[in-house]
């Protein structure tokens, strides 16, 4: 099963890169997010085809995708669904039925989060929590795999509702999308202006992926791999006792335990899919970055300086001993 899931790796890439050109990082860093069953958020400045890749990624894993375009005037209800009054043509008799939001699909990209007010921020987090929604008393679960793909605008300010640090705590990962290179910008221009090609192929199944979500779970760690994502996480707080006058200086609030859990979970899928079936601490720095740059929180010495919590983190990787 992890020699089919490397091979099937490859494939997941080779069909991608027919609508994809370059973000291959992100591309895995999504992936590791979607089988390790958590959620990302994808910070980059518009244009860049955000909605293009996940709607390929669900394509890739026959999986339902919806998308959802956050206002500041949109509402709990436009998310989740509402009841709507019906009468039956017959009896004259008046129900109420439940009418399911774009929340219920396996993939929900949510565009541009933090443009909506706190209320409906709330409202969609707990459905990442719980995996469920409650209407009129009523709970509905949602249909795994559930994976919510949240983007953020680092740009423009104005009119946003920035997210709490205990709410960014409950995305797996934060990815950062990036310029294209010179290179990779002339291919991409060239294939979006030609004629277009045959969309991507289904590579896993809707059963394969729970399958694997299982299996995720179930690769080993040694305990010396879990001890370096501890300390890692550990000399990202101020307050530790090992912790770097940098950090000391710098860093406001560290990562939580939630963050060490993410390095690991993380960690076994990153190995899955590259054929492993055991979680190296090279796993655990290459994710490091994307796990922890939403969860460190530095002060405004930092800030007065320009150092962003990036910078901190890769200090930190070169100092905390394996």
């Amino acid at each position: 099963m992890v020699e089919k899931v490397r091979v099937a790796r490859e494939r997941v890439f080779t069909e991608i890169r027919k609508s994809i050109v370059g973000q291959e990082e992100v591309i895995e860093e999504i992936i590791i997010a979607l089988l390790a069953r958590g959620h990302a958020l994808l910070m980059g400045v518009p244009g860049l085809g955000k909605t293009l890749l996940v709607k390929s990624i669900a394509r890739l894993f026959s999986l339902s995708f919806k998308r959802i375009q956050f206002t500041p005037d949109l509402m709990p209800a436009d998310i989740f669904g509402t009841e709507v009054i019906e009468e039956d043509p017959q009896s004259g008799k008046r129900s109420f039925r439940f009418v399911p939001g774009p929340v219920f699909a396996n993939i929900v990209l949510a565009d541009e989060i933090n443009r909506t007010p706190p209320k409906t921020q709330s409202a969609l987090l707990e459905a990442m929590g719980e995996g469920h929604v409650t209407a009129a008393g009523i709970t509905h679960d949602l249909e795994p795999p559930f994976f919510v793909l949240a983007t953020q605008n680092p740009i423009e300010l104005e009119g946003t509702y920035p997210l709490p640090e205990a709410q960014l705590d409950r995305f797996l990962l934060n990815s950062v999308m990036t310029y294209l290179s010179t290179e990779e910008e002339e291919k991409m221009v060239a294939a979006t202006t030609a004629p277009p090609t045959a969309p991507p192929e289904s590579v896993f199944t809707r059963g394969e992926i729970l399958e694997l979500q299982d299996l995720v779970r179930e690769v080993p760690v040694s305990e010396n791999v879990i001890r370096y994502a501890v300390r890692l996480v550990t000399a990202t707080r101020p307050d530790n006792a090992g912790a770097t006058a940098r950090v000391r200086e710098m860093v406001k609030w560290g990562a939580g335990s939630r963050a060490s859990q993410a390095l690991i979970l993380a960690g076994k899928a990153r190995a899955l899919l590259e054929g492993r079936y055991n979680v190296s601490c090279e796993d655990v720095r290459a994710l490091a970055l994307p796990v922890l740059r939403h969860r460190v929180i530095t002060n405004f010495h930092a800030e007065a300086e320009g150092i962003r919590a990036e910078q901190i983190l890769r200090e930190l990787l070169d100092t905390v001993p394996e």
